[in-house]
């Protein structure tokens, strides 16, 4: 990984001893791809993050193909990740909009989902063809099902901080709309800043109401995405209220293809940097990672938007110009 051991540790006070790292990027990053990845490379992206390791990889979405064609091979793809259990205690779960999704996924052995909501209602009008409470009626019998079956759910929560048609959203309304769905029996929430406008205060605030509202800390991670640079600020502030998990995508890879101003994703390379430096454990191999980016970079055919991903990565060496 780095050389002349940097970053150095310089631990600072009221953080977490640990961060589990959600990663995002086969599912979140990929979807957003203009390509689709052959379902061979998908899975072997998945096996290298484990090797890295990660243990919470995202593997896919059982959505209608037609929303998101991306990854529309979510049947194909999931039997190929059976000896992802060889390399450790590693969780695949997957992304399901509603009860055929959930079917599907229950289907192929999946022990892990998270459903999808929007705190407010021009996305959710948008990605789900419903309101609010549309959806979290719809999600009330998939949760149900999901926990009747023992699999543990995430709920994300998109548009916590800013909406593009919106604007500004109230915190309020966001606890609103948080609180319901983790109501409904999800085990975790995700704060998703999905065009990533949130700046540290904001973040403060939202966690503390959450917490007002009786939602833990340690049942809420956050989901940042770095398109006015902020994404790290935002996490150190998350941590430093006691969040430990935190969701980032491998090489930067992500966006939205339901909100054309959403970019990547907070990369995991920098999040593990900025975390190695503070000391906190994550338990992922810096430089097996940051290989892997740049392994998926040139099937992708461009490089990694990773700021530690291209610090690590030495420029491609060239043949000295001989002059006559």
């Amino acid at each position: 990984m780095s050389t002349q051991g940097l970053p150095m540790k310089v631990p600072a006070p009221g953080l977490p001893a640990r961060v589990r790292i959600h990663e995002v990027g086969a599912r979140d990053g990929l979807q957003n791809e203009k390509q689709a990845v052959p379902t061979e490379v998908k899975a072997e992206f998945i096996r290298r993050l484990a090797v890295a390791g990660l243990t919470t990889i995202e593997a896919t979405s059982f959505v209608h193909p037609e929303w998101v064609p991306q990854l529309a091979d979510a049947e194909a793809l999931f039997p190929l990740l059976g000896d992802i259990a060889d390399v450790g205690d590693v969780s695949l779960p997957v992304l399901v909009p509603n009860e055929r999704g959930l079917d599907r996924a229950l289907a192929l052995g999946v022990r892990s989902i998270a459903v999808f909501g929007s705190a407010t209602e021009t996305f959710a009008a948008r990605n789900l063809n419903r309101t609010v409470d549309e959806s979290l009626a719809m999600f009330e019998r998939v949760v149900a099902r999901a926990k009747a079956d023992k699999l543990r759910v995430r709920g994300y929560l998109s548009m916590c901080f800013g909406d593009p048609w919106e604007g500004a959203v109230p915190v309020a309304q966001v606890v609103r709309v948080a609180k319901a769905l983790m109501d409904l029996g999800c085990d975790e929430l995700s704060l998703g800043d999905t065009i990533g406008v949130a700046t540290p205060g904001h973040v403060t605030a939202l966690l503390t109401a959450l917490n007002e509202a009786g939602v833990a800390t340690p049942a809420i991670g956050v989901h940042f995405h770095d398109t006015y640079g902020q994404a790290l600020s935002n996490t150190l502030a998350a941590l430093q209220h006691g969040v430990s998990t935190v969701d980032a995508s491998a090489g930067g890879l992500g966006g939205c293809p339901y909100a054309k101003s959403a970019t990547g994703n907070l990369a995991t390379e920098d999040l593990v940097w900025m975390l190695e430096g503070l000391g906190i454990e994550t338990g992922v191999d810096l430089a097996e990672l940051t290989a892997t980016s740049v392994w998926l970079a040139e099937h992708l055919g461009r490089p990694s938007p990773s700021r530690t991903v291209r610090a690590l990565t030495p420029p491609p060496s060239s043949s000295p110009t001989r002059s006559e």
